[in-house]
């Protein structure tokens, strides 16, 4: 659910990003299934570990319910979040980085993402976390594009 003063991504225009209680959203130009797709295949690519991936609209027909598209996917590497747990602990319940790809009411795809510095931000994280925070959210940026693009 949005919060005050947040927008919903049916509002805003084509290929807008938003940054909402350290969410970034980007539009997608391909369907849910593709997009995560994408994203699994430039992770692995990159060197990244694929951990999970959800099919929200798949567990709500399970449960007799429906959910427009929906589905999460779990990635990362040790080497990169390990560093911010030794740092804080807590910041496990963030990690691995998680994308979701969603379709909205009008059909449009996005990828939603929590931005690193906000992980770092609520979680305290000390300056010695400063340099694997930027290189997550240099590597998530490069994974989103490569994915909706």
């Amino acid at each position: 659910m949005f919060g005050a003063g947040d927008v919903s991504a049916g509002e805003c225009g084509v290929g807008v990003q938003m940054n909402r209680q350290g969410l970034t959203t980007v539009e997608s130009h391909f369907p849910v299934a593709e997009t995560i797709e994408r994203l699994a295949d430039a992770a692995s690519a990159a060197g990244l570990l694929i951990f999970a991936r959800i099919d929200h609209a798949q567990g709500a027909l399970d449960a007799g319910m429906t959910l427009r598209p929906t589905v999460l996917l779990m990635f990362g590497n040790p080497t990169g979040g390990t560093p911010l747990m030794q740092d804080r602990q807590t910041a496990g319940i963030d990690l691995p980085v998680k994308a979701l790809a969603w379709e909205d009411e009008i059909g449009r795809v996005w990828l939603t993402y929590n931005d690193a510095t906000w992980i770092a931000d609520r979680h305290s994280l000390s300056p010695t976390s400063t340099s694997s925070v930027a290189a997550i959210n240099t590597g998530l940026a490069n994974l989103v594009t490569a994915a909706t693009a």
